[in-house]
């Protein structure tokens, strides 16, 4: 018997006795939110949060993201830039890098040539200052966001901004394929050192767009 078959073992064990049908209601009359806060102090809260987490925040509105988009990308200079199929193309239409366009055939090694990925987001939760992609044409493959050293995220706000996690989930299908995402890649060793970029992007530039 192995690890999986065991495990399924001891949850019919413990369903054993419960009537065929039956839905058990799980309370959750935990907070939604900590604190009232308007749209303007929700955004804030996300920024500050997100700055927090030592992502690089900008704001702007629709009409200066492409250059914007196009600034970070000079700045970085990267011969390539991942881009998801479904990015809406004129947040690309001022960047000067060769597109790489997601592929399922694409390689780990190929992937690792790319320097950048520009993608979207599902929502972003301020009270934790977490972004979540879940996979929707305008982020791609849950992969593009993990390789590239430089993700820029593109945030539309008000409507992909929500308090708190339990908004967030309300929003979101569980059946999708989750990313959340607090701040770069990070992780510490035994004695607090801090390295970025072990175990994705080493440097997250969050777009917030009116």
């Amino acid at each position: 018997m192995n690890s999986r078959e065991r495990i399924l073992g001891r949850v019919r064990r413990a369903l054993a006795d419960v009537p065929p049908g039956e839905d058990a209601t799980v309370e959750r009359d935990y907070l939604r939110e900590h604190g009232e806060r308007t749209v303007e102090e929700t955004v804030d809260l996300l920024a500050e949060n997100l700055a927090d987490y030592r992502a690089v925040v900008h704001r702007t509105d629709a009409g200066e993201l492409p250059y914007l988009i196009m600034r970070l990308l000079a700045q970085r200079g990267p011969r390539y830039v991942l881009v998801p199929p479904g990015l809406p193309p004129e947040w690309m239409s001022a960047a000067g890098p060769t597109r790489v366009h997601d592929r399922a055939v694409s390689t780990p090694r190929e992937l690792d040539e790319v320097e950048s990925v520009v993608t979207g987001c599902a929502v972003a939760v301020a009270e934790t200052g977490t972004l979540v992609l879940d996979g929707s044409p305008d982020q791609g493959r849950r992969r593009i966001s993990l390789i590239p050293d430089h993700h820029i995220c593109v945030v539309r706000v008000p409507d992909q901004v929500v308090a708190s996690v339990p908004q967030a989930l309300e929003r979101l299908d569980p059946t999708r394929p989750l990313t959340w995402i607090s701040g770069p890649s990070a992780t510490s060793d035994i004695e607090l050192d801090r390295v970025e970029g072990v175990h994705g992007p080493r440097t997250l530039e969050v777009v917030l767009v009116r």
